[in-house]
């Protein structure tokens, strides 16, 4: 046990709960591992069709079992700036599998889409059912069973997820995920976060809001706040999945392309073939996703994840849930202070000390397992570094400081930022649903006031353009989750619901949609479960029922009473003309197949 001890109890319910789950998983994982690849026992034309487009010493290396092939998993495109630098990847990864005798190949392709281009979009009602799209994607290029291991090239918000869900899919195979890196710092995100709420006042016009969201999102790179993008990095390093100190080092510079060959050569180190062998079923354990969770908890991540992570867990046969997630919540200090949780960017969190330092901080306070398996070998300890190049072009490791270089981004667990990670379960007669208070002040975090009633943020902010919301309210936008509308993110709600609280009223958000990676000062219970199209009582409120909203104490209620509220018909609502146009209309299944949000929104 290297975890104290009420970390270890919350890991243990975990594995008992998922005993059934985890060893049918497990034994599966053995059985493909036994079975192969084993390229010699593909019929000629199978193997042929395999690598009917390498060069000649390809061709005859992969003739044989003896020499590893790694098959590669991108979701390059560029218009994502995050994937946009995974261009040049496969050629690197091909020459680094080259020098150490190994062959690559680029077994399929998934699709990469931006919520930032999709914000306020029908496009957006594509987004969370992307994560078991791209799922499905990998599988399809793993499906030739050419391969001895993969590396997974991905870095945004569904991405990761759906890439981690199908890396674990096939748990008899290792599996290293390779970043890009974040964007270089541009306008500050505060100073981009003002310029939104003018306009949405009317007081700046679209030409000054394009102006300083291009000088904010301005160059190849994940967007530099901590949402979920950033924090799926923050999490593929602490459960071992990246090699260390990888997460934020920036595209295109000669770190980079040094970590992204030294991420290759560690694929195939730790294939069969070796002796090194690692299946990633096998590394990702209990431990592993109870430290996803401490970690998503220290640094205030993205709540996405609190769908995404239990999805990710279910894929490796274990049972993680939202009570967990808030259980460890309660244990873990909040270490870090990155947009939307406080000014800095996530090249100030890297500069200051990064994942190297917080990785220290939570081993020596008790609060992650250090006792797992890694990409890198046994032991997270490993990951408390600063990656740096060498002067021959190869990356070393140094400790990382004793010190932080900023305690206004990242401090020790003896200044921690507040005693508990920030992610709050909601519960009451309005079901379950989630907040995240880190970035939220103390003094708005219980609210209580009569709601308004909204099927659209469009809604919302029209009310707001005509002066009808000058007053205390919670906004209730329902008909948001994932077999409504496939559980848009609804972050045109923010500079709105920001301006009104900063004009003095008491506002809150209630919605079974999503708010997610970048959630912000306004108090908002996400993820209502059951959502309205599902039955749920957030389908029976009406506009001027009081509604509770209280962070601190973890409730969510309609003050109407019981009787009165189970008369009511959930309201009537025709969703048929959000289900056409740019492809929701291939998404029916999707919709019909979703599982509830605290179950990770899952078609599988």
């Amino acid at each position: 046990m290297t975890a104290k001890r009420e970390i270890e109890a919350i890991t243990e319910r975990i594995r008992e709960r998922s005993r059934p789950s985890r060893e049918a998983y497990l034994a599966r994982v053995d059985e493909a591992a036994a079975a192969g690849p084993n390229r010699t026992t593909l019929s000629c034309g199978n193997l042929a069709h395999g690598f009917a487009a390498c060069a000649p010493q390809d061709k005859a290396a992969l003739s044989g079992d003896t020499v590893p092939n790694l098959g590669i998993i991108t979701s390059y495109n560029d218009m994502l700036s995050a994937h946009q630098p995974f261009e040049t990847f496969p050629r690197l990864i091909k020459e680094a599998a080259h020098e150490v005798g190994g062959v690559a190949q680029v077994a399929g392709g998934v699709p990469a889409m931006c919520d930032g281009v999709t914000q306020g979009q029908p496009g957006m009602e594509l987004s969370l059912f992307s994560r078991d799209v791209i799922a499905l994607a990998t599988a399809v290029g793993l499906s030739h069973n050419m391969f001895d291991a993969a590396v997974y090239l991905g870095i945004c918000d569904k991405i990761v997820p759906g890439l981690a869900i199908a890396a674990f899919s096939f748990g008899h195979l290792p599996a290293v995920f390779i970043p890009a890196g974040p964007m270089t710092t541009g306008l500050p995100n505060d100073e981009k976060a003002k310029v939104r709420q003018l306009y949405a006042e009317g007081k700046v016009g679209r030409e000054a809001l394009l102006d300083a969201e291009a000088k904010s999102y301005h160059g190849p790179g994940t967007c530099t706040f901590y949402g979920t993008a950033n924090s799926n990095q923050m999490l593929m390093e602490i459960m071992g999945l990246h090699t260390p100190g990888t997460s934020f080092v920036n595209p295109n510079t000669p770190l980079r392309e040094a970590l992204t060959r030294e991420a290759t050569r560690r694929a195939l180190a730790i294939t069969a073939l070796g002796n090194e062998f690692t299946p990633v079923g096998r590394m990702i354990d209990e431990r592993s996703i109870v430290n996803g969770v401490v970690g998503l908890n220290a640094t205030g991540g993205s709540t996405n994840h609190t769908m995404h992570l239990v999805a990710m867990a279910a894929a490796a046969g274990i049972k993680l849930t939202w009570a967990d997630i808030e259980e460890i919540s309660e244990h873990v200090p909040l270490l870090a202070r990155v947009y939307p949780n406080g000014l800095a960017d996530v090249n100030h969190f890297h500069a200051a000390g990064g994942l190297g330092f917080l990785i220290r901080e939570l081993i020596d306070a008790g609060l992650l397992h250090e006792d797992v398996q890694t990409v890198w070998g046994p032991g997270l300890k490993q990951y408390a570094v600063e990656a740096k190049l060498n002067t021959d072009g190869t990356v070393t490791r140094e400790p990382t400081p004793k010190e932080s270089g900023n305690e206004k981004v990242l401090v020790p667990f003896s200044k921690a930022f507040q005693p508990t990670g920030g992610i709050r379960v909601l519960q009451g007669n309005l079901g379950q649903a989630i907040i995240k208070t880190s970035a939220v002040k103390s003094e708005y975090r219980t609210v209580e006031a009569p709601a308004i009633v909204f099927h659209a943020q469009e809604e919302l902010q029209a009310a707001f353009k005509a002066g009808e919301l000058d007053r205390d309210f919670i906004a209730v936008i329902r008909f948001q989750g994932p077999k409504a509308n496939g559980m848009p993110e609804l972050h045109k709600l923010t500079p709105v619901l920001g301006v009104l609280q900063d004009r003095g009223y008491k506002v809150a958000l209630v919605t079974d949609g999503r708010m997610s990676g970048a959630s912000g000062k306004v108090p908002a219970a996400i993820h209502v479960t059951p959502e309205a199209a599902d039955g749920g009582v957030i389908g029976k409120i009406e506009d001027g029922d009081t509604v509770r909203l209280d962070a601190d104490a973890g409730t969510l209620e309609v003050l109407v009473d019981q009787e009165t509220l189970m008369a009511r018909e959930t309201a009537p609502v025709d969703l048929s003309h959000r289900h056409f146009g740019l492809g929701r209309e291939l998404f029916a299944g999707f919709r019909q197949l979703a599982s509830t949000a605290d179950q990770g929104a899952a078609v599988f």
